[in-house]
């Protein structure tokens, strides 16, 4: 259903009732007014998809609230009602924005079929800006580069889950494309039409988490001033992206849980749920098996979200990738340099690409690629043009060895990951944000880690 809340705005009790009765019978969310001021203090109150209202009315006639509705809310779908006589004043109505009119007196099939013929509308909309936003976006399942046997292993397994509505759970390290393969999941299912609605849980504060993903009515807390519809309302007949899942603080882990296992959806303040139907993808860096043994990670929930598991591997894992996806991202950003086309890479610097380690993968690629064109000062991108780590060779990216008798892997790994973080911090003066970038963290985890390896700035 595209619509979930209507407004119904009649100075007629008995048509209120009526329309009410109409609607919330077939599972629309129903409020009733009874004139148009009325109405519009209930859409600056709260969420509505669309409005169901008479064109006669006192104080504010249906054309001024069209109109002045329209103004603050532009994405609302107003259909008129007009008695015998009236029908001048409903096309007007309908030239100042409104979808449709509906004829005084009706049969309930007539206002169902109207609010259906505005819902497909909806649909075909939604779709258009959807082919839009992929054509000016230039997504293409060819944006995965590459022909290496782990690339077509993902491709492979990407066509055959996709048309599927298994959750799905995508690993990698990050910058190995995760929200790219995501996206064509998407693309490539019966639910290509209907949004792609992504959500990264380590960017939103763990206070405001829970209304972004489920929303909240008005009142809720200090700030809500009107209801909010959450995003995993949103993708409604779509599919919601968990990007960064293993950041998804404990007591949401099982809200989602209680969501993926009845699909209803209760926002915060609220005493009612409501149905949603969402394909849900996830993604995370992290190892969720350890996570849950150090109990970061709910078992349960991990079960669930890994259905299926897509392992996205490495660049270090396809370095014979490499030299194809310099070509894509070099054809990408050709336009920084309009007035001195760039003919390629020379010899010399595919090999330092070649041999570099890639600690954050295609992306990092992309980055270098793109300071070599805007720093090359010939036709072709030289050595000299790389970043100083790929040009130092992969002796610079390798971890020094441990001298003495401590061979253990996880002590040395903890021992690099502080000696990493306490650098991000010394280069960013202490700015917490500015290191969780360069470090590839959300921030999130910088903050826990920061605590665990008793770091004070």
């Amino acid at each position: 259903m595209a619509f979930q809340n209507v407004l119904v705005v009649d100075d007629e009790e008995s048509m209120r009732h009526l329309l009410t009765v109409i609607l919330t019978d077939r599972g629309y969310e129903v409020r009733a007014v009874g004139n148009g001021e009325d109405a519009l203090r209930e859409l600056s109150a709260r969420e509505y998809d669309l409005v169901l209202s008479d064109v006669r009315m006192p104080r504010m006639d249906g054309l001024a609230l069209v109109r002045k509705a329209l103004e603050l809310h532009p994405a609302i779908t107003f259909i008129v009602m007009s008695a015998y006589g009236t029908h001048d004043t409903a096309i007007e109505a309908m030239k100042a924005g409104a979808y449709d009119y509906v004829s005084k007196p009706f049969k309930p099939d007539e206002v169902l079929l109207v609010l259906r013929k505005a819902e497909e509308r909806l649909r075909l909309s939604r779709e258009n800006r959807r082919l839009r936003s992929e054509l000016s976006a230039g997504f293409r399942l060819d944006n995965f580069v590459g022909a290496s046997p782990p690339v077509e292993e993902i491709l492979r397994q990407l066509r055959k889950v996709a048309p599927t509505r298994a959750t799905v759970l995508v690993t990698g390290e990050s910058g190995t494309g995760k929200e790219l393969v995501a996206r064509a999941i998407h693309d490539l299912s019966p639910r290509s039409a209907m949004p792609f609605v992504a959500v990264n849980c380590g960017a939103i504060p763990a206070e405001l988490i829970e209304s972004e993903l489920f929303g909240h009515v008005r009142g809720a807390f200090t700030d809500a001033s009107r209801d909010k519809k959450g995003l995993a309302a949103e993708a409604d007949g779509g599919t919601l992206f968990l990007d960064e899942i293993g950041e998804l603080p404990l007591p949401l882990q099982v809200k989602l849980l209680r969501f993926l296992e009845d699909g209803q959806v209760r926002r915060v303040g609220d005493t009612r749920s409501e149905r949603v139907d969402v394909r849900l993808v996830a993604a995370t860096a992290r190892d969720l098996p350890r996570a849950t043994k150090e109990g970061l990670f709910r078992e349960d929930l991990f079960y669930r979200l890994n259905v299926v598991n897509l392992r996205l591997p490495s660049l270090r894992e396809r370095p014979g990738d490499v030299p194809a996806l310099v070509d894509h991202f070099l054809a990408k950003h050709r336009r920084l340099r309009p007035d001195a086309p760039l003919r390629g890479v020379s010899p010399e610097a595919i090999e330092l690409l070649r041999a570099y380690r890639w600690p954050g993968n295609v992306r990092e690629l992309e980055h270098a690629i793109e300071r070599a064109v805007v720093l090359a000062d010939g036709p072709t991108i030289e050595e000299s043009d790389l970043p100083d780590d790929v040009r130092a060779g992969p002796e610079r990216t390798t971890a020094t060895p441990r001298t003495g008798t401590d061979l253990s892997v996880k002590r040395a790994f903890r021992a690099l990951e502080e000696q990493f973080i306490r650098e991000a911090l010394d280069r960013t003066g202490g700015n917490r944000t500015r290191a969780a970038e360069l470090l590839d963290l959300s921030y999130r985890a910088l903050l826990y880690k920061i605590k665990e390896y008793g770091i004070d700035r």
